[in-house]
């Protein structure tokens, strides 16, 4: 059957279906994978000559674009048949109205795993119920340091060293007991402090915990890994300020600060009239660190982050109160 005839059989089908199922068996008996029409037909290119090839080729692949346009447009039609008539069947499923949209915060965690994927870290997922082991001892945080006080932590039991996880660090020193070298991981999730809800800080928060572990990692690759990150989250000209900050599972330790979106750097209530809001704290991985996870620190060394995934998502999308995310607010729904 040479294309013409074919294109007029389709007519004749195409124009006898009445509904939405003679469109799809038309469809299948020109299309389909095993038996189609059209399938065929371009299969059967392989066996030709080369000037053969390159005479039907395109035509046989016009004739597929114009059988598919009409059968796309067939079915339209019948679509808005069945909408416009006022006996309409009102059992006839309708399309899926699309309503509502993703949480900022989803929003931006979906935009860091893209990044750090490309960047051939693997995205993995962590308890937010913890013990004291892994939330504190092996970060480096003995039995009485401040950050071990019941007035930090949220515990489920005290007395068995159970807790709410106040960092996403707890799953990197996980992984480093777990895991061998190289490690290349970043784990989104939900934190817990007993602390005074206000604009910028919460009982419950998001971090971002990044963990590099091979031979010769450097502080200059931690600082590159940040500076693309904040390029690809907020464009080229952002603006970030990297200044030396303590933290007991890092040494040397390091903060980073982004100019604030709201008064541009000049002060204003967001920024507590400091021009900077802190986004993550950082730093080489610790040598005790390593050394209680079971990694040699005289073979390896690595980097550590972890970062305030509210405060991006409020610098990103203008939100002045971090509990505008967290109260059901229709805006953000």
């Amino acid at each position: 059957m040479n294309t013409d005839d074919l294109l007029q059989k389709f007519n004749s089908d195409i124009s006898s279906a009445v509904n939405k199922k003679a469109v799809d068996e038309i469809y299948l008996k020109y299309f389909s994978k095993s038996n189609g029409i059209i399938t065929n037909l371009i299969k059967e290119l392989s066996s030709l000559n080369i000037e053969d090839k390159k005479k039907l080729g395109p035509l046989y692949n016009n004739l597929s674009k114009e059988i598919k346009d009409r059968i796309d447009k067939k079915r339209e039609e019948i679509e808005n048949s069945i909408k416009n008539n006022p006996m309409v069947d009102l059992t006839y499923p309708l399309p899926a109205k699309k309503i509502g949209n993703l949480h900022p915060t989803t929003e931006t965690i979906r935009k860091m795993n893209d990044f750090f994927r490309y960047y051939g870290f693997s995205i993995i997922e962590g308890q937010e119920i913890e013990t004291e082991e892994y939330n504190f001892r092996k970060l480096n945080l003995p039995e009485g340091h401040p950050a071990t006080d019941l007035q930090d932590t949220l515990y489920i039991s005290q007395k068995n060293g159970i807790l709410l996880r106040t960092h996403t660090s707890s799953v990197e020193s996980r992984l480093l007991t777990q895991y061998k070298p190289p490690i290349r991981a970043v784990t989104p999730g939900r934190c817990y402090r007993n602390e005074t809800t206000n604009s910028t800080n919460g009982a419950f928060f998001y971090q971002y915990q990044g963990v590099v572990v091979d031979k010769g990692i450097n502080i200059q690759n931690l600082k590159s890994t940040l500076e693309n990150f904040h390029k690809f989250l907020f464009g080229n000209d952002v603006i970030l300020r990297f200044r030396y900050k303590y933290y007991p599972e890092v040494s040397p330790g390091m903060g980073t600060d982004i100019q604030c979106s709201f008064c541009k750097g000049k002060g204003c209530s967001i920024c507590k009239y400091r021009g900077w809001v802190e986004v993550l704290g950082s730093g080489m991985i610790h040598y005790n660190t390593l050394k209680s996870c079971g990694i040699d620190p005289e073979i390896y060394t690595g980097f550590a982050f972890g970062i305030g995934v509210d405060r991006l998502v409020m610098q990103k999308y203008g939100i002045k109160d971090i509990r505008d995310l967290y109260e059901g607010g229709m805006i953000y729904l």
